[in-house]
């Protein structure tokens, strides 16, 4: 589920039923797995092995997942958050090598009058050479912010309100296998943008230059290179993501500033003999020029998937440079995959405003369970459990790994 969501679950059934099979842990084909599909179809008493057969000629894996959890910041909300990962039907033994598109979206509305309704898409054409990745998004989101850089306290907290609508959308050509290069266009608009409450002293956020509406329209270059085996839940591979996006007045910015994007993931089989993996990311978000709209800052668990920090509350921290490093080691509990676990770590620092001094990093670490949804997909529903300095704590769900 793309929206972080510190959640308990209230309604979402979980059949505790595993079935162990005499199986290395290597090569594991997906028929030899569970997930909830093959479950529910147990306890309907419905023929797994013909049901299997059926979903492997399927081309488009779906996973659905509905909840109803309750945060500080959202109240109770009810949330549905789908994947799909579509598989190219192969015509010629060229096309075998084709990767997967993956299509995510999830909408939650609560109790406080939010709506949150992301879509995000990558799409593969042309046996690899050709991408298309898309990032839309609707927010209408009171939350909290807590001040600029590193030392702010959870009592500096100031609600604000706003709507926000987000259309990044690029295009990247294959140059060598796994490395791709190209260009975008990203616009962002916030509007109804207002502190919701007085305070006796001005807030970060209205010292900063806070507007009632900030529209950001500028230009991305983009670099990437690619050799996981699954986008959305990998057994092994690297992936690094560069992004120039200088926003542009003549495009329609309010302002002429400048982002950086540079991050790396791997993931590595430890020990080899088994099906666990060392999952390692850093997701470095900086300011080269000009100055963003406050909203538009780095921030805590403001990254495209909304999962860095997890231990913090999203916008814990902001300023205008970010560095971020998480280490997740992820382990299969059950043979037949249904059940598995992880245990994770983050750093994250951010520059005093306007500066490249970086203040002392904010550890954060916590434990999750991993429950197969999809096993083709390799979809999990994630429910993890973080905690942080200054008595920060709280549940974090997705759908999918959270890198």
């Amino acid at each position: 589920m793309w929206f972080r969501l510190r959640i308990f679950i209230l309604s979402i059934f979980i059949p505790f039923c595993l079935s162990a099979q005499d199986i290395t842990w290597k090569n594991i084909p997906a028929d030899s797995l569970k997930d909830l599909t093959d479950i529910i179809s147990q306890i309907r008493k419905k023929d797994t092995k013909k049901e299997a057969i059926e979903r492997q000629k399927h081309h488009i894996q779906i996973g659905v997942f509905p909840a109803i959890g309750y945060t500080l910041q959202t109240g109770f909300a009810i949330v549905v958050s789908a994947n799909a990962v579509i598989y190219k039907k192969h015509r010629s033994p060229k096309d075998s090598t084709s990767l997967p598109s993956t299509i995510s979206a999830s909408i939650s509305i609560s109790q406080k009058s939010q709506v949150i309704a992301p879509v995000q898409a990558t799409l593969y054409f042309n046996n690899n050479r050709t991408i298309l990745i898309s990032d839309y998004r609707y927010l209408k989101y009171p939350s909290y912010t807590y001040g600029l850089g590193m030392n702010t306290s959870p009592q500096d907290s100031t609600l604000l309100s706003y709507q926000y609508f987000k259309f990044h959308q690029s295009i990247l050509f294959q140059v060598h296998p796994h490395i791709y290069i190209g260009a975008g266009y990203v616009l962002d608009y916030f509007w109804n943008v207002r502190q919701v409450y007085d305070q006796q002293t001005p807030s970060d956020f209205q010292k900063y230059g806070s507007t009632p509406t900030s529209f950001s329209s500028g230009v991305t270059f983009n670099f990437m290179r690619d050799t996981r085996d699954n986008p959305i839940n990998a057994y092994k591979g690297s992936y690094i993501n560069f992004i120039l996006a200088p926003r542009l007045q003549f495009l329609g910015s309010n302002t002429n500033w400048t982002s950086m994007l540079l991050e790396y993931r791997t993931y590595i089989r430890f020990p080899n003999s088994s099906p666990n993996i060392l999952a390692l990311w850093s997701y470095n978000w900086l300011t080269l020029g000009g100055v963003p709209p406050y909203l538009m800052l780095p921030s805590t668990g403001w990254d495209k998937t909304f999962n860095t920090g997890r231990g913090y509350i999203q916008g814990r921290f902001r300023s205008n440079n970010m560095l971020d490093a998480e280490a997740e080691y992820r382990i299969q509990l059950t043979r037949n995959g249904l059940f598995g676990m992880v245990v994770f770590t983050n750093f994250e620092s951010f520059s005093n405003i306007n500066t490249w001094q970086f203040g002392t990093p904010a550890p954060a670490g916590g434990l999750g369970l991993r429950i197969k949804l999809n096993k083709y997909s390799r979809t999990n529903i994630a429910i993890d459990y973080g905690f942080g300095r200054q008595g920060s704590k709280g549940f974090f769900v997705n759908l999918g790994e959270a890198f």
